[in-house]
């Protein structure tokens, strides 16, 4: 019987199997995990531009026969059509159709997200719902609050065309020891110089009456607005509660203290438990 106080992260996620004798070479060459060599049955690492920005968030699950890619945040259909782009004729690789996956975790608000490995289900048969039903599982609203509160990146809001994954966070899903990988370069460029111009942050109002109908997303140093500190990414509101996600300059994180925005008035940035800087 499962322990009720601990709670799990469930969500259905978009996936593909990856199949044939070269599956692994060929996903290491395009993502940022180390896949030859991983001894973990699950790696998460990251797909990006070759200019080293974040396209995709995911997960790799090692079977026997094949490997499953699970998209925790992206376009699948995407990385589909770019992965058939560069398989070449004499490649040993097949690609299935994407297919929806049932994926467990234990989840607690002090640990990254990334500590707890998950489980899959591909049936809601009665096994499924049989351990399904021995858990405290997030219901939609605390699930939300949660991601906000690890910085998990959400495409179209952190994963915005722009955002590299150092900047948000994700350095330890990047191996800066193996061989080329797309968007290798920019990575090593930014770890050796430590030239982060921004990070990720939690932010969190506490204004009562907002301006809604403003639409500027951008965060300032004080309510004059004379210097802009970041852009906020994505927001949650829930009752009194209202924060969210922002990327701030780097060169304004120890001020320390307030800062305003037109919408949500006076804010205050945190770090996140589930996010890793250089």
């Amino acid at each position: 019987m499962q322990d009720k106080k601990k709670k799990f992260w469930l969500e259905k996620f978009e996936c593909f199997s990856v199949t044939g004798k070269d599956a692994r070479k060929f996903l290491n060459g395009i993502t940022t995990g180390n896949i030859l060599n991983s001894e973990n049955k699950v790696i998460k690492t990251c797909w990006l531009t070759p200019n080293g920005v974040l396209r995709s968030l995911i997960e790799i699950v090692f079977f026997e026969r094949n490997l499953e890619v699970i998209i925790l945040a992206g376009n699948t259909h995407e990385i589909i059509n770019y992965f058939n782009q560069i398989i070449f004729p004499a490649d040993d690789i097949h690609l299935s159709a994407p297919f929806l996956i049932n994926r467990i975790q234990e989840i607690d608000e002090f640990s990254s997200w990334r500590t707890f490995i998950p489980i899959f289900f591909k049936k809601e048969d009665k096994e499924f719902e049989i351990y399904k039903n021995k858990l405290t599982l997030l219901n939609s609203n605390d699930l939300k609050l949660w991601k906000v509160n690890q910085a998990i990146p959400s495409l179209d809001m952190e994963i915005n065309g722009k955002n590299n994954p150092l900047e948000l966070g994700l350095k330890d899903l990047i191996d800066f020891n193996k061989g080329c990988y797309l968007g290798q370069e920019t990575m090593s460029k930014i770890k050796n110089v430590s030239s982060l111009k921004q990070e990720i942050r939690i932010w969190q109002s506490f204004e009562s009456n907002l301006n809604l109908e403003v639409i500027d997303k951008n965060l300032y140093i004080n309510s004059a607005k004379d210097i802009s500190i970041g852009k906020i990414t994505s927001i949650f509101k829930s009752g009194s509660q209202i924060k969210g996600l922002a990327m701030i300059k780097r060169k304004y994180l120890e001020d320390g203290g307030y800062f305003h925005s037109e919408i949500f008035g006076k804010i205050i940035i945190n770090k996140s438990v589930g996010s890793i800087f250089l």
